[in-house]
């Protein structure tokens, strides 16, 4: 017996990272079924692949209303209901500072593919679900960053963004309740291949594949080592459950190696 037996959920991005881990931990601990919404038909089809019918899958982008609308319909179409919805895709800026924009339009260009993916996805995600959690008494979950407390996790555009979803996760637990629950967690660097933003140029490019990123990331942690997207995993599924947190709402779990407390002591030498 799981955690989330007989579940159901929708994740947006799952086709890789986060998301990704999150679709299987959902489905390893008894979920009855996940839905997903993926940005392209190669992602689409290695989730079918790998977990057949146990996925619901739609291709679209988050920044659509219909394609939000279209993700909660086939979920509901091929389990029966919705649970949770994990709120998950995003883009980052690369750490892009305001200095270095080569005027402000192109500034502008990215401030709004930022937003549009990383808040109005997550509305849209919101809006498109809540009936359904509704009837369920379900809940929401949204993957925000440690960018979303300090600054220094990327550019303007990126932090500001993450920021708002604090705001967003405790508005809408306001506005849902008593029905829904709305949650985040708020992952620290982590090796995933998340993408940015087009009007940088960077749409092709990985966080991942930055060289010398994981090495940094790790030796700024006072945990000492970059995570795995499914270091992340059993924090969503903590929030999920009924059972283990019927009394949390408008919480968000930092899960970022204790980047608060970052500069740890230097290690003694063993005697």
């Amino acid at each position: 017996m799981g955690w989330l037996d007989k579940d159901v959920a929708l994740v947006t991005g799952a086709g890789s990272g986060i998301g990704l881990a999150v679709l299987r931990r959902f489905l390893a601990e008894g979920a009855a079924g996940v839905g997903a919404l993926v940005r392209n038909a190669a992602a689409a089809d290695a989730l079918r692949a790998e977990f057949g019918a146990r996925v619901a899958v739609t291709v679209g982008d988050v920044r659509s209303p219909q394609a939000n609308e279209a993700a909660v319909a086939a979920t509901v179409a091929a389990f029966g209901k919705l649970d949770t919805l994990v709120g998950n895709a995003g883009v980052w800026d690369y750490f892009a500072p305001l200095r270095k924009f080569s005027d402000g339009e192109q500034l502008a260009r990215t401030y709004r593919e930022v937003f549009d993916v990383n808040v109005l996805g997550y509305l849209l995600a919101a809006y498109a679900a809540a009936p359904a959690l509704r009837e369920s008494r379900g809940s929401m979950i949204f993957t925000l960053s440690n960018a979303a407390f300090y600054a220094g996790g990327g550019g303007a555009a990126y932090v500001a963004s993450k920021h708002a979803g604090v705001g967003l996760i405790r508005q809408l637990a306001y506005e849902l309740a008593p029905e829904v629950r709305v949650n985040g967690v708020a992952p620290g660097g982590t090796v995933t291949p998340l993408k940015g933003p087009e009007a940088l140029g960077k749409q092709d490019a990985r966080l991942s594949e930055i060289p010398g990123f994981s090495e940094a990331v790790a030796n700024a942690m006072p945990l000492g080592f970059i995570a795995q997207p499914e270091d992340h995993a059993g924090h969503y599924v903590l929030l999920a459950s009924r059972s283990n947190s019927p009394a949390t709402t408008a919480a968000i779990l930092q899960s970022d190696g204790g980047w608060e407390v970052r500069g740890r002591p230097g290690r003694k030498p063993q005697s």
